[in-house]
């Protein structure tokens, strides 16, 4: 089978097209013919060498996390699922990828696909759907009085995040571009801020949460525009804050919040949930295989809407 692998790190030039033989089940594993995969930051951060106390350097590494396809083979003891049904899921481990045409993975970390949307669609929940899920675990009570800014609000991981916060009834404003702006509203934010004619920081406004998915404001400025008792979400930490963070509020009420998220049933049952009530999945773009590099490349320079994926076969 074919399958995308880099031998060092580096840029989207150390990837390429490896030949491998197909994997095979033990008992409690299911096959998975892969239609379609999606790109994650955490891709290229593990790929440029960012992650490395978390996916060690021994290479080969493959790339890609979550994928959607349809089930090939399934192990002895496996139930729930059977050949021939359109699945979609997400490989645990780091060291792991889904980019390639065949993925083996456990059958509890598979779920049936929506009937109403597509491979791409389905292969853009896993990673960027689980951690909206538990972003909102970690704001704990929410209600229509709780303030909350979202930077960097129409990514992936904001696409989910604004539209379960709608079905909360949360004050929700979004920092987007001037493209986003009309997204960031489609999804359920009460106002935006473009921030290509405003900084979210020189304003007086102060809010209950601030979650920061562009990675660009940090916890330092963000306590600018943070009420007394408020938290900052940060679901792209260093590996470096995870410790401090804990250390740091023990000593004041700004919390700042890591939030570290992995597929689970019942998190991926509430984004079904959601999918089957009217929540919408933008793909900006679908690549093909083959122009695997120009699909990363084109997710690393930001700006997109929504998520990135590639089509296999």
């Amino acid at each position: 089978m074919k399958a995308i692998a880099y031998k060092e790190f580096g840029t989207t030039a150390v990837l390429q097209i490896v030949e491998q033989p197909r994997p095979t089940i033990t008992a409690d594993q299911v096959l998975v013919k892969i239609k379609a995969f999606s790109i994650n930051p955490m891709d290229w951060k593990i790929r440029k060498g960012e992650m490395t106390l978390m996916s060690g350097s021994k290479f080969p590494k493959h790339t890609g996390a979550d994928f959607a396809g349809i089930v090939e083979e399934i192990g002895a003891s496996v139930v729930g699922v059977k050949k021939g049904d359109e699945v979609f899921g997400a490989v645990k481990n780091m060291k792991a990828g889904a980019s390639a045409e065949y993925v083996v993975i456990t059958s509890s970390l598979i779920w049936k696909k929506p009937a109403n949307i597509s491979f791409a669609q389905a292969a853009s929940i896993p990673v960027v759907g689980n951690a909206a899920v538990t972003a909102i675990q970690k704001m704990g009570n929410i209600n229509s009085q709780t303030t909350i800014l979202v930077n960097g609000a129409t990514g992936g991981f904001g696409m989910f995040l604004l539209q379960l916060l709608k079905q909360r009834g949360a004050k929700v404003t979004a920092v987007a571009s001037t493209e986003g702006s009309d997204f960031a509203k489609k999804w359920g934010a009460n106002s935006v801020i473009d921030y290509t004619k405003e900084n979210v920081l020189s304003r007086k406004e102060t809010y209950d949460i601030v979650i920061d998915l562009s990675s660009k404001m940090g916890y330092k400025k963000a306590k600018q525009i943070m009420k007394a008792k408020a938290l900052f979400l940060n679901p792209t930490p260093k590996p470096i804050e995870i410790p401090l963070a804990l250390f740091k509020n023990l000593f004041t009420s700004q919390k700042h919040v890591v939030v570290l998220a992995s597929s689970s049933t019942k998190n991926t049952n509430v984004l079904i949930n959601a999918i089957e009530d009217g929540l919408q999945i933008e793909v900006d773009k679908v690549f093909p295989f083959a122009e695997y590099r120009e699909a990363y490349e084109y997710a690393e320079q930001g700006g997109y809407i929504g998520k990135v994926a590639v089509e296999v076969n």
